[in-house]
């Protein structure tokens, strides 16, 4: 049972990886023995952890892509097929933040859409079709806590700003497009899901104690996620310990959103 946890002989393509969880999920998907290839509008930023984990004995590729661009991604798509032969799936990861505030300009929130809405739509559609073609195929869309729930104005306190709006919004409508997916594909053997983190302590820029203390009476454990513990759920989605589940959100948020 426990090879059914395994990624080896797996094709995974993942967009976005040059973030802390991105990062993360790369080591850990590397670690499952899939055959990875990191895509990123800058793939120089990739090459650095793609060569740490190759001499470790992994495989890990790179490969440059604009996802607001479907003939970039058709590019990266052909790419993939000529050097692989198949695509067994994709982690969705990538993100663009340009809103700051609720009063920001309204050219913000459209130049957010273009990432975070019609990119992923481009990416869903370019991949999941490769894959349904071959009959088989499991998509991981990366969302948020904050796809469900509401800003909670006391966690974030007087100093510091909540999320901006279009991050609520497209963490939501991820989870049910993701649902649309699993409907659209499934008869043709794709499989498409998404997790949903909570809040991830980042050591390289640690929130104040005060938000950390308030953040941890939100939780059922008692504090923020640690990197390294979101990568799991992904591979779980990913392998054939999963085959039989589709159209989910899976949070891995300690408990925020069932408290």
């Amino acid at each position: 049972m426990t090879d059914s946890f395994s990624l080896l002989g797996k094709v995974v393509v993942q967009f976005g990886g040059t973030g802390l969880l991105g990062r993360a999920l790369v080591k850990h998907l590397a670690a499952a023995q899939a055959t990875l290839v990191v895509a990123s509008r800058h793939r120089a930023a990739l090459d650095p952890l793609a060569a740490a984990e190759n001499a470790a004995g992994h495989r890990v590729e790179t490969d440059e892509v604009d996802i607001e661009s479907e003939p970039s991604l058709h590019a990266l798509r052909d790419r993939v097929l000529a050097r692989h032969g198949r695509v067994d799936g994709i982690v969705f990861n990538a993100v663009s933040r340009p809103m700051r505030g609720f009063n920001d300009d309204l050219a913000t929130w459209r130049s957010s859409m273009e990432t975070n809405a019609t990119g992923l739509f481009a990416t869903m559609r370019t991949f999941g079709d490769a894959m349904a073609e071959r009959g088989s195929g499991s998509i991981v869309n990366i969302s948020s806590q904050m796809g469900t729930i509401a800003v909670n104005p006391w966690l974030y306190g007087e100093n510091l700003p909540p999320p901006p709006p279009d991050y609520f919004f497209h963490k939501g409508g991820m989870i049910n497009f993701t649902r649309y997916l699993a409907s659209h594909y499934g008869t043709r053997g794709v499989r498409a899901n998404a997790v949903s983190p909570g809040g991830i302590f980042n050591p390289e820029k640690p929130p104040a104690p005060d938000f950390l203390a308030r953040y941890g009476k939100m939780t059922m454990l008692g504090r923020m996620a640690a990197v390294d513990e979101i990568g799991g759920a992904v591979i779980f989605l990913l392998s054939d310990a999963s085959t039989y589940v589709t159209g989910i959100n899976l949070p891995v948020d300690g408990g925020y959103t069932a408290k």
